[in-house]
């Protein structure tokens, strides 16, 4: 009896833990500057509205950090931070601008040193997942600030390689000033969401080529690769799963051609090809990031038996 007690109690505190994470609100960025016999460094640091500097003495002496101004300022300390060898001590803003440090007792201007506060974004946004296969859909996610509701923001969108943002929707915020938007992003796309002059900071998704495998006849195979741009001319790599060591080894390489039924924006690359391979054993595809380039991550076919 005693011993089910005892897991009962055990369970309960378990429970009520979970809840107490579960209500505890994330916690805010934070930025290091770390303390040496040489200095601070860095000696600029940018953060948000409500963010964290956490001021770490790496050093076998006392070092002091004094705020030239310290109204907006909440430390764990009285300022001016005297932050004892091995220690740390950290501040929080609630005033946005430039605050100025320094050490009295340093000597050079790596003994001073700036925090730029910037005002948190009206709006926020999150993209889920935050890699996948072209083709397939990102979630857009984010609140207004302010909570409200029936508001528009504009949702803008960089690709790979482009030099600027574009428009690439506008929606309207719901209960809590909620929004959520369906995105296909051809290829890495940083998205953004603007509200009146305010614009957040960019949630970026990863695309991979989309890669077909498929077998056509006896030893026979063919290969598709979808994208916003051709690899025709680039080489995948037929590999087969060896079962004894647990891992994928290459079989051949496959050079991809030039196809002419993808629907704009789709470029369909191909290649068919020929493998001795038995039957029965599993194989996939696989297009390496050297062969990609840099606005998509390297693609992976589904699997099949040869």
């Amino acid at each position: 009896m005693r011993k089910v007690l005892l897991l009962l109690a055990v369970a309960s505190l378990s429970t009520a833990g979970a809840a107490a994470d579960r209500a505890h609100p994330a916690a805010a960025a934070s930025q290091t500057v770390t303390i040496s016999k040489t200095g601070y460094k860095p000696t600029s640091v940018s953060i948000a509205l409500g963010d964290t500097v956490v001021f770490s003495n790496t050093d076998t002496a006392a070092h002091t950090v004094e705020f030239k101004t310290t109204t907006g300022i909440h430390c764990t300390a009285a300022l001016p931070l005297a932050i004892q060898p091995g220690k740390t001590a950290s501040c929080t803003f609630s005033s946005d601008g430039k605050f100025t440090f320094s050490d009295p007792a340093g000597k050079g201007n790596n003994f001073r040193g700036t925090v730029t506060v910037a005002k948190a974004p009206a709006a926020s946004i999150a993209a889920t997942p935050a890699t996948l296969v072209y083709g397939r859909k990102a979630t857009l996610t984010g609140k207004l600030g302010s909570g409200q509701t029936g508001q528009s923001l504009q949702l803008l969108a960089q690709q790979c390689g482009a030099a600027t943002s574009s428009p690439l929707a506008t929606v309207t915020t719901t209960t809590g000033g909620a929004y959520t938007y369906q995105a296909t992003p051809l290829m890495q796309t940083g998205y953004t969401v603007k509200f009146k002059n305010s614009t957040s900071s960019a949630a970026t998704v990863k695309v991979q080529p989309g890669l077909k495998l498929s077998k056509v006849g006896r030893h026979r195979y063919a290969l598709r690769v979808s994208a916003a741009q051709s690899f025709a001319g680039k080489s995948a790599t037929f590999q087969r799963y060896r079962s004894t060591i647990k891992r994928w080894v290459n079989v051949k390489r496959v050079v991809l051609k030039a196809n002419t039924t993808g629907v704009a924006p789709t470029v369909i690359s191909s290649a068919t090809f020929r493998s001795g391979l038995r039957a029965k054993l599993r194989v996939r595809v696989v297009l390496g990031q050297a062969q990609v380039g840099t606005c998509y991550l390297a693609g992976r076919s589904n699997t099949i038996r040869s």
